[in-house]
């Protein structure tokens, strides 16, 4: 990144204002590096000194205010943000197209419409709130299940994905559950006090499964290389650790190395698993719940599932026991929740 940066420079250097953009758009999408809002916004500038146009003073000074919003110490942006906004004073362009709303206390035609519109999203948020139960949740997973009473249940779990702590592992699973991998597939590993364990769609049983993304790794080595790009059945996901196996935590199950991880994953119940810190990768977590039509939290679900009875004696299983239930515990069905996207940074400008 720190190369495409000083690539950048140099293009600026000579001008080239559009090739700049080019790499830092390919280099951090996302824009969450200073240094890109920065020479972003020093490109934008740019082309507004020789087309003056405003709206690309705008954007240009709103990248900067980024730039320095991120890292305050950062001089050069510090500089060419002062810098163009007293150019844009000078010129007598606002930093904001917003109207004025209130004319010595006044509303005027804009501020009327814009109380009408926040009176609006109101009245839609507190209907919001009131019907959204999932709001935050990435994946709805549910689940069938047998009692030691012999009762047939049926549970939602809800899950969020730590999208920015762990992105590919994140990325794996919403690819396996968007392709319906997970749905009819049993928890083939049920420890009573620790965790349910599931996700291999390929045998069902443990022992198969594999990313949903390619991240260059590969299954027959665990490294870093380019040999498994074209088998999927091949691909595994590298660690990420850093996340705590709090109670309700979803987590990646893994066969040999830390870099190991295909699809399967497992639940932990309200014990923790804390002795796994460092050692298997938490990449969500299981926040809200449902069991038979009555609110529950994720955790309860997961604990009631724990109890199932153990092949082999009568009780809750244990991994001295093999930790295989008696009767089958399924997930029925996994699915993605809609959420809203916001637009990468660069549409910005």
């Amino acid at each position: 990144m720190a190369k495409s940066w000083k690539e950048a420079e140099n293009l600026l250097a000579k001008g080239n204002t559009s090739e700049a953009l080019s790499i830092l758009r390919k280099i951090d999408p996302d824009g969450k590096e200073a240094t890109t809002l920065r020479l972003a916004g020093e490109s934008i500038y740019k082309q507004a000194a020789k087309t003056g146009s405003k709206t690309e003073y705008r954007k240009a000074a709103n990248l900067l205010m980024e730039a320095v919003k991120i890292n305050p110490r950062d001089k050069t942006a510090n500089a060419l943000l002062n810098q163009i906004l007293n150019e844009m004073q000078n010129k007598g362009i606002s930093v904001s197209r917003i109207p004025r709303l209130f004319n010595d206390g006044t509303p005027t035609p804009a501020g009327l419409f814009a109380i009408f519109v926040v009176f609006l999203l109101l009245i839609a948020s507190i209907q919001f709130l009131q019907t959204s139960s999932d709001s935050q949740a990435d994946v709805m997973m549910k689940v069938s299940w047998t009692d030691r009473d012999g009762v047939d249940h049926e549970g939602t779990i809800w899950i969020e994905l730590y999208d920015d702590e762990t992105p590919m592992h994140a990325k794996s699973f919403r690819a396996n559950v968007e392709k319906g991998r997970y749905n009819g597939i049993p928890f083939h590993r049920i420890v009573d006090g620790f965790m349910i364990q599931g996700g291999d769609f390929v045998n069902q049983q443990g022992t198969g499964g594999y990313a949903g993304a390619y991240f260059g790794y590969c299954s027959t080595s665990m490294q870093k290389t380019d040999d498994c790009e074209d088998d999927e059945t091949k691909w595994v996901v590298p660690a990420e650790f850093g996340q705590t196996h709090d109670p309700g935590v979803i987590a990646a199950a893994r066969s040999q190395s830390e870099n190991s991880h295909g699809s399967q994953f497992y639940l932990v119940d309200s014990t923790g698993a804390y002795s796994l810190d460092g050692s298997y990768t938490a990449f969500g977590i299981a926040y809200d719940g449902e069991i038979d039509g009555s609110a529950t939290t994720g955790v309860e679900v997961i604990d009631q599932i724990s109890k199932v009875e153990c092949q082999g004696h009568s009780g809750p299983c244990s991994d001295a026991d093999g930790a295989k239930s008696v009767y089958p515990v399924i997930v029925t069905e996994a699915k993605l929740l809609e959420e809203e996207s916001e637009d990468p940074w660069y549409k910005f400008w």
